[in-house]
């Protein structure tokens, strides 16, 4: 059982808690053990059969969680969760997960209209039924109908990091094997996009048979949905379909390239191919009847004229005459990044504290690290006022000195308000190294009216990050309405850097606009968003995302050095003056 299969009962039982309106705690309590489970480093369920107790060791897990852990990872259910789901319609919990509908709104829908699923939901807001209800009205109806159709389209995938943690055991269970001469993850897990359908596995053995046998008897199977000599499928107790494919040795290279490839890639690379009286499939390149390459991916390219091209470029996104040209980007690398630029403590809403993250960044080798705990207008975050932060800023002061290489930043994520103002006053922010500026509120803002928002507060020249630019999480909530070709060109021209979060639950910016705003020369930060030591692991979801845009090390601001960095924050110097002050509460700019 993975850490995330877990996580996801305890998610689970905190949906139930809030659709039966019960103790608030309790529900904070689910959340907070399930974020743990997900991103601890460690297995849980091995530590659950082997050392119990230090369960409790963990943040956010006390006796009684770590007894439900046990208790999961022994009988695979947990009789609070089947108690829970039977006080409760089925379908609810779907319909909750819509963006816009929550636990109040579900039970709402439920209750006046009797409405048990998604699809209920959708043909009730398609016929104008919710609208009269209370606090729901047109335009809210019209957003639920869209996150309907919007969820219903997503249905089937899994984030970036919740495919790993099916796909990394299984590789390992399936190296094991002496019989398998090579194997990879293929498809998009391989091209890292940050949603996943069916896992692709790939292996080369010249004994398919005994491949096969093993890869159907993973003990994670739920289902073998097909068991063929070279062909497999299976679904796993957590419900990720994987599909095996078992290649001779020989023609390794070619199926890699051939089951990686999105489609768009392969269909370019068999144009390419027959231009040069050549054909191309997952078996090798032929001339005639003749093999030419095919046992290294790089031999496949190479036959093409082509150097070898990473897997999270192969969209067809012009990466064959980039290829061609020699004009391929040296893409970022994890082992490039030295820091992190966004990161909370227990002092908002983090769960490890402000000497346990710097620790951790000094464990992964990094020269600095930005402490950019929340603003106050986040209140369920436990946003910090300016004594706060001051306070914050005088245990810096005493840290630094034992922090062991890591150069401590002060910072804060500051709240763009609806109007474009800041949610500190001048003074603060101008003893902060670094301010990461974000919207976390009023996201139904029209296009225009978010843009200009936006737009004032990077204007600001105390502004040194955009955070989390669109506001999306995947498979939760769509992006906010804006217009990003504007602010990256801003972004640009201010010297305000514009964040790709690494959360995998954001990865905001998509690849796309990093790869617009790469083009366009605007500068880039990789930040985690962390809220607890293990989260600074989610860094190499950004670099995949980043890597995904065409990036290289030059183009992200976190590869620099510490003096490096420091002269990109002081080159942040505005184009215009704020026209008035760009603060909450009516402190008056400094001259």
């Amino acid at each position: 059982m993975e850490n995330t299969d877990i996580a996801r009962v305890f998610d689970e039982v905190a949906d139930l808690l809030e659709i039966l309106e019960e103790n608030p705690f309790r529900v904070r309590a689910y959340r907070n053990a399930a974020r743990t489970l997900e991103t601890v480093g460690v297995s849980i369920a091995q530590m659950a059969k082997t050392a119990p107790a230090e369960l409790t060791e963990l943040p956010g897990i006390g006796e009684d969680l770590a007894g439900k852990i046990v208790e999961i990872v022994d009988t695979g259910s947990l009789p609070l969760f089947e108690e829970l789901a039977a006080r409760v319609p089925t379908g609810l919990i779907d319909m909750m997960r819509v963006t816009h509908v929550g636990p109040k709104r579900a039970k709402l829908f439920y209750d006046r209209l009797a409405i048990t699923s998604v699809a209920q939901l959708e043909q009730a807001a398609s016929e104008g039924k919710l609208r009269v209800l209370p606090r729901v009205g047109e335009k809210l109806e019209q957003q639920i109908l869209k996150a309907c159709r919007e969820q219903k389209a997503r249905s089937g995938r899994s984030r970036l990091d919740e495919a790993d943690a099916a796909a990394q055991p299984y590789l390992e269970y399936m190296r094991a094997s002496s019989v398998v001469r090579a194997v990879d993850m293929a498809g998009s897990l391989r091209r890292r996009r940050e949603t996943i359908g069916d896992l692709d596995m790939l292996v080369a053995s010249k004994e398919p048979a005994k491949v096969a046998e093993r890869f159907v008897s993973y003990p994670e199977i739920a289902t073998v949905v097909a068991h063929g000599d070279t062909k497999c499928t299976v679904v796993l107790r957590s419900g990720v379909q994987v599909d095996l494919r078992i290649v001779e040795p020989e023609t390794w290279g070619a199926a890699l390239v051939y089951f990686t490839g999105s489609k768009a890639h392969n269909i370019a690379l068999r144009t390419r191919a027959l231009k040069r009286k050549l054909k191309i499939s997952e078996y090798g390149v032929f001339r005639g009847d003749a093999r030419v390459a095919g046992d290294t991916e790089d031999s496949v390219y190479r036959a093409l004229s082509l150097p070898w091209v990473a897997p999270e470029l192969r969209e067809d996104r012009g990466e064959l005459d980039a290829a061609a040209a020699h004009a391929l980007p040296e893409l970022i690398e994890l082992a490039d990044i030295k820091g992190d630029l966004h990161v909370h403590t227990s002092d908002s809403d983090g769960a490890s504290s402000l000497a346990e993250m710097v620790a951790a960044a000094r464990a992964r080798g990094y020269e600095y690290l930005a402490i950019t705990d929340h603003s106050p207008a986040v209140r369920v975050a436990g946003g910090m006022d300016a004594a706060g932060f001051r306070k914050q800023s005088r245990a810096i002061d005493r840290l630094r000195a034992a922090s062991g290489g890591v150069t401590i930043l002060r910072g804060a994520e500051v709240d763009i308000l609806a109007d474009g103002r800041l949610d500190l006053d001048d003074d603060t922010l101008d003893d902060l190294d670094v301010v990461v500026a974000a919207v976390h509120s009023k996201l139904d803002m029209s296009e225009a009216e978010m843009t200009e928002r936006v737009l004032r507060a990077i204007r600001n020249p105390r502004v040194t990050v955009l955070a989390h630019p669109t506001g999306r999480l995947l498979g939760r909530r769509e992006p906010y309405a804006i217009d990003l070709q504007r602010i990256v060109r801003e972004a640009r021209e201010l010297g305000v850097l514009l964040e790709l979060n690494a959360h995998p639950e954001r990865l905001d910016l998509n690849d796309v606009y990093v790869r617009v705003a790469r083009d366009a020369g605007a500068m880039l930060v990789v930040s985690t968003d962390a809220h607890r030591t293990s989260e600074l692991e989610t860094m190499r979801y950004g670099v995949d995302q980043a890597r995904r845009g065409w990036c290289t090390a030059g183009d992200v601001a976190n590869t620099r050095s510490l003096r490096q960095l420091r002269r990109v924050l002081r080159a942040r110097t505005p184009r215009r003056e704020p026209s008035k002050s760009l603060v909450h509460h009516g402190h008056a700019q400094r001259p």
